[in-house]
């Protein structure tokens, strides 16, 4: 098999591993796992999520959902706010063919989503964001008791759950510590479903964590469902935080590229670029304390220090064999981005590459 440099190969070994470790966790806390699905944007993979446990899957925008719907997916949470008239309708559309949770975070839009579906004679499950802190979208925690009341009372809609993304916080701040800040996630949310309840509305769900805070918060009563993505590739943020015990044998996807210049003693280039590898997270940020753009594999003289749009800059801390035309593995510092900037992924098991899967909700960000 022919495979042109940059790629992204898929160690499925580690894949399945990871998979396997996760839904234990959840299993044994009698929590649900909806796994995000935009960390690899392959219905293949998302069935492959089902097929170890998972309850269903989870989307950023409805063109992903559009996409694992027609890939055969039949249970998926949207989580992300249904805005805009256009949209409600594919969503009603998509919702008459597949369970579609969908999601708001304020009455404004909660209401528009109910006149539409009034007009279209369905029901839609629908979840309130609430911020626990990311500063994003969300109602804010304080207003969210009073918010799900008006919203419950729509027609046309089913007020089925509450959900947040908080990321590493804790009273606030950016923390490492991925056990506590999963437990205060997990804390807040389900104290904040018990005042709701306590209003007479009867939530189901109560779903939140991600891939550093999702074990932990699969341990508190009260939380149903957590949405780790990361967790089936793994990343440097999520080795560097050791995120669910994360080490770089846990790591299933790395970027292949080739050495094209050796020519400087002090740098090496490579033909992976700011065009195939994700600049979103770069290096010293809290909390990863992250070396570089990626890791170079079995290479720890090598950092990958610059990106332009066709070249990568390895800077060289020490004596090195690489030579041009050699083929060097780059672990990203976030691999759902990276992801999103290929066509498609190649697969491997025992160092041997057999075959590739399309990214095929590759730019649904509509």
């Amino acid at each position: 098999m022919i495979m042109e440099t940059p790629c992204i190969v898929l160690d499925m070994d580690r894949v399945e591993r990871n998979l396997r470790r996760m839904q234990e966790i959840c299993q044994a806390n009698h929590c649900k796992l909806r796994p995000h699905t935009k960390t690899h944007k392959i219905p293949e993979l998302a069935q492959l999520q089902l097929d170890y446990g998972a309850a269903g899957i989870t989307v950023a925008k409805l063109s992903e959902a559009e996409t694992m719907a027609q890939g055969g997916i039949r249970d998926i949470f949207m989580a992300y706010p249904l805005i805009g008239a256009h949209r409600i309708q594919r969503a009603i559309a998509l919702a008459k063919s597949i369970r579609l949770i969908c999601a708001a975070d304020c009455y404004e839009s909660a209401q528009l989503i109910s006149q539409a579906c009034v007009e279209a004679g369905i029901q839609m499950e629908l979840r309130l964001e609430v911020d626990t802190g990311m500063a994003r979208t969300g109602i804010p925690y304080v207003d969210a008791v009073e918010e799900a009341v008006r919203i419950a009372a729509l027609p046309g809609v089913k007020l089925q759950g509450i959900f947040t993304f908080r990321g590493l916080i804790y009273d606030g701040k950016v923390d490492s510590d991925c056990r506590k800040c999963g437990i205060q996630e997990g804390e807040i949310m389900a104290a904040l479903a018990e005042k709701i309840r306590a209003r007479g509305i009867l939530l189901e769900d109560v779903s939140v964590g991600s891939t550093p805070t999702g074990e932990f918060c699969a341990e508190v009563p009260g939380v149903t469902e957590v949405r780790p993505g990361t967790y089936i590739f793994q990343d440097m943020m999520q080795v560097n935080t050791h995120a669910c015990g994360c080490t770089m044998d846990d790591v299933a996807a790395t970027v292949w590229t080739q050495v094209v210049s050796t020519c400087k003693p002090d740098v090496i280039v490579v033909d992976c670029s700011c065009k195939s590898i994700s600049t979103d997270t770069g290096p010293g940020k809290a909390p990863y304390g992250l070396r570089g753009y990626g890791t170079v594999v079995d290479h720890p003289e090598l950092t990958l220090a610059r990106l332009s749009e066709e070249h990568g800059m390895l800077e060289k801390t020490g004596a090195s064999s690489v030579r041009t035309g050699e083929i060097l593995r780059v672990i990203p510092n976030h691999i759902c981005p990276t992801v999103n900037l290929y066509d498609r992924v190649y697969l491997m098991r025992g160092g041997e590459v057999y075959g590739s899967y399309c990214v095929a909700a590759r730019g649904k960000n509509y």
